[in-house]
């Protein structure tokens, strides 16, 4: 187990393609969706949930979404018909965090929504600090509404995204990151 500071400044998104198996389960995935719900929320809402998608349910939804695509265009090439029928077999595990926001008489929708991008913030390092790598995507399944109702999502729920988890088959890449500098301001007293 790594310590929180390095755990945070280690995590990397890994290429899905490069996930493998295994991914967490048992005790280790319970404990990694409870860190992963461990997050602000403000009025106890739990306003998000998560889906697994694991074993032969990858395989089946990726035909249901090859459908899917299908009956709205029948010219699809053989490269999207492969990327579809695989989209949800690409990591070993994928879990969907489902924004679950609804209005509130005393919680604005906008934090309920934050606090299920926190859970999937989370996920990622509670997979990380397990040794494990995760890739945060949505991809166009995530706005669809057809597509969303093959995933097992209401029409009145949002994708945070999905989490793509497994073991790294390469070691993370480094990419810029902005500097301190253009992101972080002083605040400046109003004028009297």
């Amino acid at each position: 187990m790594t310590d929180a500071l390095t755990a945070l400044a280690t995590r990397r998104s890994i290429p899905i393609p490069a996930l493998a198996a295994p991914a967490p389960e048992g005790a280790v995935l319970d404990r990694i969706l409870t860190i992963a719900a461990r997050v602000p929320d403000h009025g106890k809402l739990a306003p998000w949930r998560f889906i697994l998608y694991r074993g032969a349910v990858r395989e089946a939804v990726g035909e249901a979404l090859l459908r899917l695509v299908e009956a709205r265009d029948a010219e699809i090439t053989d490269s999207r018909r492969a990327a579809e029928r695989g989209r949800f077999a690409r990591a070993p595990l994928v879990v969907g965090v489902v924004s679950t926001a609804r209005p509130h008489v005393k919680i604005p929708e906008w934090e309920q929504v934050l606090s299920a991008g926190a859970a999937a913030m989370n996920l990622i390092h509670a997979a990380h600090a397990a040794g494990f790598a995760a890739n945060w995507v949505t991809e166009w399944v995530a706005y669809d509404e057809e597509a969303k109702a093959v995933l097992g999502i209401a029409p009145d729920e949002k994708v945070v995204g999905f989490v793509h988890i497994g073991t790294p088959c390469e070691p993370p890449s480094e990419r810029p990151r902005p500097e301190l500098s253009a992101i972080v301001r002083e605040a400046q007293a109003p004028a009297a």
